[in-house]
């Protein structure tokens, strides 16, 4: 009779992560930079207008004046900022929304049909995304000038609607987020190809189309130069350039008008909430798209 020894199972070795110290400062000082900004401006938000001048930068001094601030910014010239406030929002949303849509039309018709000229039409696109817009702004107020949409919403929501990196990358994510066995089995079903658009290829490009709106959002929420020369009514200024409106007056009146810069900041602080808004509101589009990609069909 042969005696069997008893065997004892080994646990399993946990794999051990590798950190790099490099990485981690370069990661920390990345961060800092980025952070560094917003963290002054917080800070500066909360003094007054002597303070700011007399006080380090990168602390608060004694008298906390933040909630005052936003008071007086909210509540200076009759509200006009909650005005320009709104404004922002109506061309950032009307925008991105309508960009992000049309781009995820066009992306997808570039990925998954077959025309003539779509490889030509395609490239003509990529040119069109080295052109800066700052160089487009000149010709397009003539043209909305021409026209009699100068100086109205149209001025700034309609440019913005082209934006050809967002064609660009929506074309590349179609091409692989959407397998073309599941548009031919919805047109064996009988659906449209608007049917098949919305209700099962908008689904699959929600991460790329979340992507493109917060982009579009982002930069119609920052553009400067083009409602700088399309709108000459205060009244339908956006937020960057009402801004820029009132630290123009506080340069021209000198002392008399300080109590305008400490505004100007609390502005700029309250005016980046809603982009940090969306992008956390956003970023689980993302992660779901991430977490799909991961998973082998």
């Amino acid at each position: 009779m042969t005696a069997t020894m008893p065997t004892t199972a080994r646990a399993p070795r946990r794999a051990k992560t590798k950190r790099s110290n490099i990485l981690t400062i370069a990661m920390i000082a990345a961060a800092a930079y980025f952070l560094l900004p917003l963290f002054w401006l917080v800070v500066a938000s909360s003094k007054t207008s002597a303070d700011l001048f007399s006080t380090f930068g990168l602390w608060f001094s004694g008298d906390f004046h933040l909630f005052e601030n936003i008071r007086l910014t909210l509540t200076h010239d009759d509200g006009v900022f909650l005005r320009w406030l709104w404004n922002t929002l109506l061309y950032a949303v009307a925008a991105a929304g309508g960009g992000a849509l049309l781009a995820a039309l066009a992306g997808y018709g570039f990925a998954k049909y077959r025309f003539k000229g779509n490889r030509t039409m395609f490239m003509v696109v990529l040119g069109a995304v080295m052109v800066p817009t700052t160089a487009l702004a000149i010709p397009t107020y003539l043209v909305f000038s021409q026209i009699g949409l100068a100086d109205t919403p149209w001025a700034i929501i309609l440019p913005s609607l082209v934006n050809p990196f967002g064609l660009f990358l929506m074309r590349v994510y179609a091409e692989s987020a959407v397998p073309d066995s599941l548009l031919e089995a919805a047109r064996i079903d009988g659906a449209s190809e608007l049917r098949i658009f919305f209700q099962v290829v908008l689904r699959l490009l929600a991460p790329g189309f979340a992507t493109v709106l917060l982009f579009a959002l982002v930069h119609t929420w920052n553009n400067y130069f083009l409602p700088l020369i399309m709108l000459n009514d205060p009244e339908l200024y956006p937020i960057t350039v009402g801004l820029a409106r009132w630290q123009g007056q506080a340069a021209a009146a000198g002392g008399a008008s300080g109590d305008l810069v400490p505004l100007v900041v609390t502005g700029s602080l309250l005016s980046i909430i809603p982009l940090v808004i969306a992008f956390l509101f956003l970023q689980r589009y993302w992660q779901s798209g991430l977490v799909s990609g991961a998973v082998k069909q």
